[in-house]
């Protein structure tokens, strides 16, 4: 009876281990299998953030500007057109040699003013006196045989009314006479040539102005039509200059208008000039207007040839403007990128007019109210979707209500 029980006992404790065990596996495996679905959703998790910090990592933010349209009115400053030029003299002349010889003396220096007339040098023609001498001689070579002819010509009319010679003997000394006649003029045609050469031997001054060049010494040889001139005379009051105006503001050039002229090396000094005439057509080459502008130099303080720039008065005209900020410079011209409405950039070509500073004007390429970027990176290229973010426009801030009450009652005491 006793080994039965033992048995079933020991039976019993068995069962009671088996069973533990089962259950531990069980737990083992309910929480291997918690672990793993842990596991892989924390990986799905892990996934997904990775995919849209991708996602938001590739798109580019960008802050855009709308292209705006400036309305230049007249006066206002920074919307002058400003355009080079260089000074001239009214009339600059230079001066050459009509006689062949060798300088005999100069009386005239660069930086000399002279006079209309004055003596500016004078030139030896040993050859051109030798000719006048030569021509001299034979016109009165030629006049003496027009008296024998004039004389030959009286006789034989006599003798042909006395029926002596013949009339075509008499038509014959006519003729020679006539002859002689024209022989003479141009005896005195070549007389009269000669000595105009020799008046050239005496250099003069055409106009009043500053010899600005003075290329030739005592001794030097003398060559009429040498493409070097002797010297180059200026007229220095008043001045002009030429500017070419680009064909987008030729409509806004008159002649009278008041123009502003100003040299780098004279900073803060306005000298006031005046457009004396256009060309009144545009350079089919270079699309400019060619404008004239006198400028007053009565003391002599500005100088022929030097670099100013001249401000032009704009017309009440419409400019559409962007910041300088706002384009790309590259090799093949300066680029806007351009927004459009599927939030992808095109890179559109522009043509820059004047430059204002802070501000480009825009000639052609963009529109009104086009969304352009600021600041668009180097590596932007044609295509890519950018979140654009657009840049609030400036506006001036109005005064605290307290401080507009504060400042109505100080006017009242």
């Amino acid at each position: 009876m006793s080994d039965l029980q033992s048995h079933s006992v020991s039976e019993s404790h068995r069962r009671r281990l088996v069973g533990r065990a089962g259950l531990i596996a069980l737990v083992v495996l309910v929480l291997l299998a918690v672990g793993a679905t842990r596991t892989v959703l924390i990986r799905n998790a892990q996934s997904r953030q990775l995919e849209e910090a991708a996602k938001t990592q590739g798109k580019l933010y960008v802050t855009t500007i709308r292209a705006g349209v400036d309305r230049n009115e007249p006066g206002k400053e920074g919307r002058k057109t400003v355009l080079p030029g260089t000074l001239q003299g009214f009339i600059e002349s230079p001066i050459y040699a009509r006689s062949n010889g060798y300088l005999l003396r100069w009386n005239k220096d660069i930086g000399s003013r002279v006079k209309k007339g004055e003596v500016l040098a004078e030139i030896d023609t040993p050859e051109v006196d030798q000719q006048l001498a030569q021509a001299v001689a034979a016109r009165r070579q030629t006049a003496a045989s027009l008296e024998l002819t004039k004389s030959s010509v009286e006789r034989w009319e006599q003798m042909r009314q006395r029926d002596v010679v013949s009339q075509q003997e008499l038509d014959e000394r006519k003729s020679a006479y006539a002859q002689s006649q024209a022989n003479l003029a141009a005896a005195d045609a070549d007389v009269a040539r000669l000595q105009n050469l020799t008046a050239f031997k005496r250099i003069v001054a055409p106009f009043s102005g500053l010899v600005t060049q003075r290329n030739v010494d005592v001794g030097d040889l003398i060559t009429a039509g040498n493409a070097k001139p002797l010297f180059v005379l200026s007229q220095t009051d008043p001045l002009k200059v030429y500017i070419y105006v680009p064909q987008a503001y030729a409509g806004q050039v008159k002649v009278g208008q008041q123009v502003e002229i100003t040299q780098s090396e004279v900073p803060g000094q306005v000298l006031h000039g005046k457009i004396a005439r256009t060309a009144g057509a545009i350079d089919t080459a270079t699309r400019t207007l060619q404008v004239e502008v006198d400028l007053p130099n009565a003391d002599g303080a500005l100088l022929p040839g030097a670099y100013v720039q001249v401000a032009l008065p704009a017309g009440a005209a419409k400019t559409l403007t962007v910041p300088v900020n706002a384009l790309l410079f590259r090799s093949e011209g300066p680029r806007a990128a351009v927004v459009g409405q599927d939030n992808k950039v095109k890179l559109q070509e522009v043509k820059i007019g004047q430059d204002f500073g802070s501000t480009l004007e825009i000639i052609s390429g963009l529109q009104a109210g086009d969304r352009i970027v600021l600041n668009p990176p180097d590596s932007l290229v044609d295509g890519v979707e950018v979140v654009a973010t657009d840049k609030p426009t400036d506006k001036p801030k109005d005064d605290a209500p307290g401080q507009k009450a504060g400042g109505k009652e100080k006017a009242a005491k």
